[in-house]
């Protein structure tokens, strides 16, 4: 008997907060205002320090560095909605996650600033390093999830990228993978409509990335990546679906990168000012505000408490990065090979 051929489908989408402030009431999640005080505080600390990184790569203080401007929500929202024992695979852009997550601020410019170091997480995080190759975590990630699953552990595994991560072979295999074996996993594609200068149209000609999961057999949704409440609310259903063993989610957050591919890339010579501008009208920390307006949440007073809060991590983070002891030149051939090489020797002795 032939296997059906699915010659239509529907793309699960949500939204639940729109650009003027205003919240579908019926879809909101289970948060209180405290919650909602915390997201939005997360979010400005969030870009408070994407804004002094790029402040401090333009002064030759830390290396190239990629801004998560204008996608604050789908990072924010997202590692909001883990517990303490699941396991991220980032990308080399997730450093709201980082900061949600409680990864100290100092040690994310440290790594930024050339110092792998900045990478080795805090007791009790389930962080894996940064993946700067595109889409090469994700087999590592369905990998972890197998090993969750075999343990039994009550964790499920979460791996970033981007639009442009989808058009490698990585990560069709781990979805492969992770779909075939029913893992415990959460797969969160950024579409910030960017892949350096090759817009999303120009990546694949599916409608959507969300509908790439009805290849696997699993389940696809697409949120608005600039509603922290559908973020939230998303990642957390996926979460569950993943730990009650009904397999794993793909979750595309539709967002937009504001800022340039990295402080290596002139995103002005590949997209318009119009295009910007129409995004910035739907950032997600506005949103967030006015919504918080309309329910009494927010006042100017609080504003500035919350932006002098932010500023104080910051400062902090950045005083400590440039404080920590620089590291041994001997550390750079660690675990490469059993002893050093000539030429490793050689070179060592210009330190």
């Amino acid at each position: 008997m032939p296997e059906k051929i699915l010659d239509s489908f529907t793309v699960k989408r949500l939204d639940i907060l729109d650009e003027k402030g205003n919240a579908d009431e019926a879809l909101m999640p289970s948060i209180s205002n405290e919650d909602i005080r915390r997201f939005y505080e997360m979010m400005l600390l969030a870009r408070t320090f994407d804004q002094r990184a790029l402040n401090l790569q333009r002064e030759g203080r830390i290396g190239t560095y990629a801004s998560i401007f204008g996608q604050e929500a789908s990072q924010i929202g997202s590692a909001l909605a883990l517990e303490r024992t699941d396991w991220v695979f980032p990308s080399f852009r997730e450093n709201g996650v980082y900061i949600a997550l409680g990864h100290p601020p100092y040690k994310i410019l440290q790594y930024w600033g050339g110092d792998e170091r900045g990478l080795v997480t805090e007791k009790g995080l389930n962080i894996f390093p940064v993946c700067i190759p595109v889409a090469t975590h994700v087999p590592h990630a369905a990998g972890a999830a197998m090993a969750v699953k075999y343990r039994g552990d009550e964790a499920a595994v979460v791996a970033y990228f981007g639009d442009g991560g989808t058009s490698e072979g990585d990560f069709h295999e781990g979805l492969n993978f992770a779909g075939t074996f029913r893992l415990p996993a959460v797969f969160i594609c950024q579409n910030n409509q960017w892949a350096i200068s090759v817009p999303r149209e120009r990546q694949t000609a599916a409608g959507t990335i969300a509908q790439k999961a009805i290849a696997y057999g699993i389940e696809g949704i697409q949120v608005d990546g600039n509603d922290i409440f559908a973020v939230y609310k998303a990642t957390r259903q996926a979460l569950e679906r993943a730990k009650k063993g009904k397999g794993p989610t793909l979750i595309e957050c539709f967002t937009y990168r504001m800022s340039d591919h990295t402080t290596a890339d002139d995103a002005s010579r590949y997209r318009t000012k119009e295009e910007v501008d129409l995004w910035k009208s739907r950032d997600p920390l506005l949103r967030l505000k006015l919504f918080m307006e309309k329910k009494d949440l927010w006042t100017e007073e609080y504003q500035k408490e919350a932006e002098a809060k932010a500023r104080s991590a910051v400062d902090e983070a950045e005083k400590k990065a440039e404080s920590v002891e620089r590291p041994d030149p001997r550390d750079m051939f660690n675990y490469t090979y059993g002893k050093l090489t000539q030429r490793q020797q050689q070179e060592l002795k210009d330190f």
